[in-house]
């Protein structure tokens, strides 16, 4: 069975109309780079400064590069040129236009296009203006609870650029820490003997009558699956339980 084809994609940009608080266009700069994106354009901010705002800065915590290649343009057709497939954001429903769909369920056929797209948030009071949605070849709204809806722009973004990563193909999660190294046979057997002198030392287990104690412990260890590091441990716990039972003689 032939695989399907892997998703090109021209362009993806990022378009903020109107908006009005530096702090979104910051944190709407940081929310795209983590994800990989880097094209944003601004139409009428409510800041001609916006983009070398302090607050701005502060928000983009690091993504100033996307700030500094960032556009500020005057209309909504100049942010799209070059753009095929016009995204819009809406949480309300519209009298007409564009069809509305969750993101998770657009995305996919949008990445199998391999057309530039462009996704288009409105302002944080009003949302998008009808003229803008009817210019969009498709809308998305993003599931949330019906009795609370409201979502920061920063946020919003935030949510479509990871669904839009995941539709091109993701990252892969790297590892922060070293895989641990499993303890081997020879280890676990070695952590047994010395439990089991520890606990006769410390007089839990009475060597004449040992019954199933040490072959219990041998299928727990076994299903433990222990790490290296683990048998550092509990043999150093033996090791204590050894010199406390040293001490309580020496002292009799």
């Amino acid at each position: 069975m032939r695989s399907p084809p892997a998703p090109v994609v021209q362009t993806t940009r990022f378009v903020l109309v109107r908006t009005s608080h530096p702090g979104n266009v910051g944190a709407t700069a940081r929310a795209m780079k983590v994800m990989g994106f880097h094209d944003l354009v601004l139409v009428q901010p409510r800041f001609d400064d916006v983009l070398t705002q302090p607050e701005t800065l502060a928000f983009a915590s690091g993504a100033t590069d996307v700030l500094q290649q960032a556009r500020v343009v005057g209309t909504l057709a100049e942010a799209l040129d070059g753009i095929h497939t016009v995204v819009g954001t809406a949480m309300t429903p519209r009298d007409f236009g564009p069809p509305c769909h969750a993101p998770r369920a657009l995305m996919p056929e949008l990445a199998l296009a391999g057309t530039g797209v462009g996704f288009v948030f409105g302002s944080e009071r009003f949302g998008m203006a009808n003229e803008d949605v009817y210019r969009c070849h498709a809308l998305v709204s993003i599931p949330t609870h019906p009795d609370y809806g409201s979502l920061n722009l920063a946020q919003a973004v935030q949510l479509l650029a990871y669904e839009w990563r995941q539709a091109l193909g993701g990252f892969h999660v790297q590892a922060r820490t070293p895989d641990p190294t499993p303890a081997d046979a020879q280890a676990v057997q070695g952590l047994l003997t010395h439990w089991e002198q520890a606990l006769v030392d410390v007089g839990f287990l009475d060597p004449a009558a040992p019954k199933k104690l040490m072959p219990r412990l041998n299928q727990l260890f076994n299903r433990a699956g222990l790490q290296a590091e683990e048998v550092h441990i509990l043999r150093g716990i033996a090791r204590a339980m050894q010199a406390q039972a040293q001490k309580a003689k020496e002292r009799c």
